[in-house]
């Protein structure tokens, strides 16, 4: 029997005041956790699809047994542990086959773009999903142990760390489209202006 992929979604609960600081200071913190949870709500949405199994790798730990409403107690949870983001990302990763992983701070994420990833991964060892930021809101694997040693020596939370991932993987990377993350005030107004011009058919 073929084993389903995985798709880890790398995730921070939810609280007022405790993350999204950035978003936070440009529309204050009770607004900034409303956005948050409608990115958690919208990315859990998105990822859950029979193809693959769907893995919640939480911070703080203890959110692997708390009650938090937008994450469904269906959906298995995992805690990060310590280290810094390329630590808790080549952990999350490590040991697993044919796996995805992603964060909750794109509102862009579908069920057929994480399809077209895994999809990627039948002519090319990795698959990168870009962000404008210069991070990414997606990194496909089809080891990932291989993926887990591309994760030091990385700028992370700079408009670096895509590129500098990209060039740690050193083998054949296909690339995704480019999408947008909602971290500062300016993102949110860009993803809102999108939908807009969306909506009217423009």
């Amino acid at each position: 029997m073929i084993e389903r992929p995985t798709l880890i979604i790398m995730a921070k609960a939810p609280r007022v005041g405790v993350g999204k600081q950035r978003l936070a200071r440009d529309i204050g913190k009770t607004e900034a956790w409303r956005i948050n949870r409608g990115l958690h709500a919208a990315t859990l949405r998105a990822a859950r699809d029979a193809r693959w199994r769907t893995l919640l790798c939480v911070t703080p730990d203890r959110a692997v047994s708390e009650v938090i409403s937008v994450w469904p107690p269906s959906v298995a949870r995992v805690a990060q542990g310590g280290g810094d983001l390329g630590v808790r990302l080549a952990r999350a990763m490590a040991g697993r086959r044919t796996v995805a992983v992603v964060g909750t701070d794109c509102p862009e994420i579908s069920v057929a773009l994480i399809a077209v990833a895994f999809a990627a991964l039948k002519r090319a060892p990795f698959a990168l999903g870009p962000a404008h930021d210069g991070g990414f809101w997606l990194l496909a694997a089809r080891s990932g142990d291989r993926a887990a040693r591309a994760m030091t020596d990385v700028r992370w939370s700079t408009q670096h760390a895509a590129a500098d991932v990209y060039a740690n993987l050193g083998a054949e990377v296909a690339i995704l489209p480019t999408l947008r993350d909602i971290d500062t005030g300016a993102d949110l107004r860009a993803v809102q202006r999108s939908a807009r011009r969306l909506s009217r058919g423009v």
